[in-house]
């Protein structure tokens, strides 16, 4: 929280007192109700400020809340990974955007009251809104650089604030709000706004467009498959498919309408083939390294997805692979390093059942092998993630040794660091690479070398990847979000 000017006064908007509720839809339309007045009446009074100049008064208003309490310790479906709390206590959550987050409150809230059988409580929290993100939904109002103003903008409002913007809950640091209450949510309301924000600039899409379904590529030819294949499901009025987004927020619905992007490309240009309530897919070329990967998981997380997949280009490490070949992850080697503050080096991450089954059943259905003559363009084992694109060019012993002790088949830069931040933020996960060179074998990644397996294989693998994604849109919600991924004290919200 900012320090207020002891001089000005501090106005607030008037807002009900906390309520409980037993019907989530209803909790939710409260949720609703106290966001749409906090963020009406800092742009109400931001907008003021910007045309009067300096104000007499200092202005605040604060995030909803919902709040659970219980006293009981019966036991819960021990089954579901989510929808409950441990131990008796109290347990609160910041909310943004429940306009955003409905369906997902309205679930999870659900669930807390069908399987706790007592209300939830909502409010107003006790943590500020920053006007920088109450305004963002308003083309119309920017808020201007610190001394554009002749005022100080923290004294009149509150600004983004890091005590509130972190991942204690994910990283498991033990964060309590300050009244004492548990964390019900893996983000605190800030945490989401700020992760809103970097999704609008790195990818020039809006957050209402993400897909619960996430691909992530790193090369642009996956990008002009993924449009052909939205083309042509938009064709199909039986597909379920209704609209395809791209940078700009640009939109088609029909096969043959023109997708204009923006002049110039975002940084992780992004796609979204829609479908009802989230069910569609999302591409996102987050183009090469772990950072890059590591930045759109950090962000696209907030967003509670189902699943993501890496679907990208690796170096084959054995000498029977061909160019084109498939491969996918069952482990991962980590030298990535950009995880390694949030999530030691020595943290396992498992395969999940539920994805690799789904990877490898679309792997046979587009390329029709199956059985023991898949094994003839896939293989299964660890892959190797590195931050050195140019490692080749080393002295080869030292990362040789490594990658065959860990029994490495394949490296990249990526495919690691997103199953790892998805591992730390209960996102399921999983890797499909195709093998583009070989450099320990003399085959490195140079123009004309490509054969015509590799070409037919590169186009599959975005289709692979998209079917994996409609397999897994199949399954129940509660098979995909595997226990594995939970920890001792988990939040009760998926």
């Amino acid at each position: 929280m900012n320090a207020a000017d002891p001089k000005l006064a501090l106005i607030t908007p008037d807002v009900p007192a906390p309520e409980a509720f037993t019907d989530p839809a209803a909790a939710v339309a409260r949720l609703m109700a106290l966001y749409d007045g906090a963020t009406t009446f800092l742009r109400a009074r931001f907008s003021e400020t910007i045309r009067q100049g300096r104000p007499t008064a200092r202005f605040r208003a604060f995030y909803p809340e919902v709040r659970l309490t219980t006293t009981s310790f019966a036991a819960t479906d021990s089954r579901l990974s989510f929808g409950h709390v441990a131990v008796p206590g109290t347990y609160a959550t910041t909310i943004t955007r429940p306009d955003l987050f409905a369906a997902y409150l309205e679930q999870q809230i659900g669930l807390l009251i069908q399987n706790h059988g007592v209300p939830v409580v909502i409010g107003p929290s006790a943590t500020p809104m920053p006007v920088h993100f109450a305004v963002a939904g308003d083309e119309a109002l920017t808020v201007p650089q610190e001394g554009a103003l002749d005022f100080i903008l923290r004294d009149v409002f509150d600004v983004p604030d890091l005590s509130t913007t972190h991942d204690d809950i994910v990283n498991g640091m033990g964060f309590q709000y300050p009244d004492g209450a548990h964390p019900l949510a893996p983000f605190t309301a800030q945490r989401v706004d700020y992760s809103l924000a970097r999704l609008s600039h790195y990818t020039a899409t809006a957050a209402d467009h993400f897909q619960n379904h996430v691909l992530f590529t790193n090369y642009q030819f996956y990008v002009d498959e993924f449009e052909a294949y939205a083309r042509n499901v938009l064709a199909d009025p039986d597909s379920g498919y209704t609209a395809f987004v791209g940078p700009g927020n640009t939109q088609i619905t029909g096969p043959d309408e023109v997708l204009e992007g923006p002049a110039k490309l975002p940084q992780m240009p992004t796609y979204h083939l829609k479908r009802k309530g989230g069910q569609g897919i999302t591409l996102v070329n987050i183009g090469i390294g772990p950072s890059n990967a590591k930045t759109a998981t950090d962000h696209i997380a907030v967003l509670r997805p189902h699943a993501w997949l890496m679907v990208g280009h690796c170096a084959g490490l054995r000498n029977s692979q061909r160019l084109g070949d498939f491969v996918l992850a069952h482990a991962y080697l980590r030298e990535d390093h950009v995880l390694d503050a949030d999530l030691p080096i020595w943290v396992p991450i498992p395969a999940l059942a539920e994805i690799q089954v789904a990877l490898e059943d679309a792997v046979a259905d587009i390329t029709k092998l199956e059985g023991f003559e898949l094994k003839r363009i896939m293989r299964t084992g660890t892959v190797a993630t590195i931050d050195n694109r140019n490692w080749e060019l080393r002295d080869q012993s030292g990362p040789v040794q490594r990658l065959s002790q860990s029994r490495a088949i394949a490296l990249d830069m990526e495919s690691a660091t997103i199953a790892a931040n998805g591992f730390r933020f209960r996102v399921p996960y999983g890797t499909l690479l195709c093998v583009s060179d070989k450099p320990l074998h003399g085959e490195l990644k140079l123009p004309g070398m490509a054969s015509d397996f590799y070409k037919t294989q590169v186009a599959r693998h975005l289709l692979i990847g998209v079917r994996a994604m409609e397999l897994l849109r199949d399954m129940p919600l509660e098979r995909i979000h595997s226990r594995k991924l939970r920890s001792f004290e988990e939040t009760a919200f998926l």
